[in-house]
């Protein structure tokens, strides 16, 4: 199954047949295999890595925070996060003090600003020590994201 989900994530677009090839095995067995993975959650979506500049995106920022730790802010973080498309990912953090973060894509400034803005309304009083990272998009990305990565710690 690792072998699997390793393959997958070098590239999903292969066919169950090119990897049956690639890892000598049947293309039932690769199919069978897959759909557990599916099932058994270790796949949670099949999705694609688009180019954010080429979609317009030149930001992304890395912002973190402290706020109280109760249900009430936890409801809330969840309808904040979900309902801003934005948002590419946000939990529970630890470290410099800030216990969350949120990482989200922006087309220019005035675009993050006006994130920024309702973030800030949205989490009243509740947000305290506000902090963000913003990288330019358009910039030296070293090492760009990439799920090949993760297959790569998989195979070791």
């Amino acid at each position: 199954m690792v072998k699997l989900l390793a393959e997958l994530l070098k590239n999903s677009k292969k066919s169950d047949r090119e990897i049956a090839k690639t890892m000598k095995v049947s293309q039932p067995t690769v199919t069978r295999t897959r759909n557990r993975l599916v099932k058994d959650g270790f796949i949670q979506e099949f999705t694609v890595i688009p180019d954010l500049p080429k979609l317009g995106f030149e930001i992304l920022a890395i912002s973190s925070f402290t706020a109280p730790r109760n249900k009430e802010m936890a409801e809330k973080a969840v309808k904040v996060t979900m309902s801003n498309p934005n948002v590419i990912f946000a939990a529970r953090c630890e470290g410099h003090s800030m216990d969350g973060v949120v990482i989200s894509i922006h087309k220019d400034y005035t675009d993050y600003s006006n994130f920024l803005s309702c973030i800030m309304a949205k989490g009243g009083d509740d947000l305290r020590d506000y902090e963000t990272l913003l990288i330019s998009l358009k910039g030296l990305i070293v090492k760009p994201f990439s799920s090949k990565y993760i297959a790569e710690l998989l195979e070791k």
